[in-house]
């Protein structure tokens, strides 16, 4: 039921993402400009955005063996993660709720600098997670090498970078980042804000996208074919024959 759910909302993420902001919108306006209107619809929308936020906690632990074939783009990518998109519409009931607060201050001639610095955070903080949720796929292989994407800038890693990946035997499903280690860092390009060489693995199990990443680094004739269903299918052939 949860991996069907998972499955729905990433599918069909950009959306259920408009439409959560577009409630979002309308029930900071009600607070602000029809307070009957909002109290009516308080409790509704408090119950549906703490059903997300179980959701995203409940399916943020479930993640599997296996990558998206993308032919159009030439990859292979990690699947988009559900709970983000959860995520994020829990806490716009939130963030609306402040946001109306503030426009009812307005509305009455009381608001202060101080209701600004309480709202700005929280839009920050939706417009990161929207634009997260927004673009999906945090992972690529390409022919190429490894794309990383996080929420201020992004990671190309070319395969004669020789990444590797630090998995442990337990698959470490509680880390949603694993340590990256490269043969040659000078050859990664950077976009954007970016921390340490990290591989987030918030949608795929973490040992069998380390697999991958370290077959492609051993086996650069295969490369050429990432993007293509015959290469995935014979990878994941190859990659349990060899755990079995």
């Amino acid at each position: 039921m949860i991996d069907a759910i998972s499955a729905a909302v990433a599918r069909h993420r950009r959306p259920i993402l408009v439409t959560g902001l577009l409630v979002a919108g309308g029930n900071a306006a009600a607070m602000g400009y029809a307070p009957d209107v909002a109290r009516a619809s308080f409790l509704p929308l408090l119950l549906l955005a703490l059903a997300f936020l179980l959701l995203a906690i409940i399916s943020m632990g479930t993640r599997s063996a296996a990558l998206v074939v993308l032919p159009r783009s030439a990859a292979f990518a990690s699947p988009v993660p559900a709970w983000r998109v959860l995520l994020t519409l829990g806490l716009l009931g939130q963030s609306s709720a402040t946001v109306g607060a503030y426009l009812r201050s307005t509305e009455a001639g009381i608001a202060t600098t101080f209701d600004v610095l309480v709202s700005l955070p929280w839009l920050v903080l939706i417009a990161l997670l929207v634009a997260a949720a927004w673009s999906g796929h945090s992972v690529r292989l390409s022919p190429d090498g490894v794309r990383t994407t996080g929420l201020l800038g992004s990671r190309m890693i070319p395969w004669e970078a020789e990444p590797r990946v630090e998995a442990s035997s337990n698959d470490m499903q509680s880390r949603l980042r694993l340590p990256l280690t490269l043969g040659n860092p000078t050859l990664v390009r950077r976009r954007g804000l970016v921390g340490r060489p990290a591989i987030p693995v918030d949608s795929v199990q973490p040992r069998f996208l380390a697999s991958v990443i370290d077959y492609y680094v051993a086996h650069p004739g295969h490369r050429a074919a990432i993007g293509t269903p015959d290469e995935y299918r014979r990878l994941v052939a190859h990659l349990h024959g060899t755990a079995g």
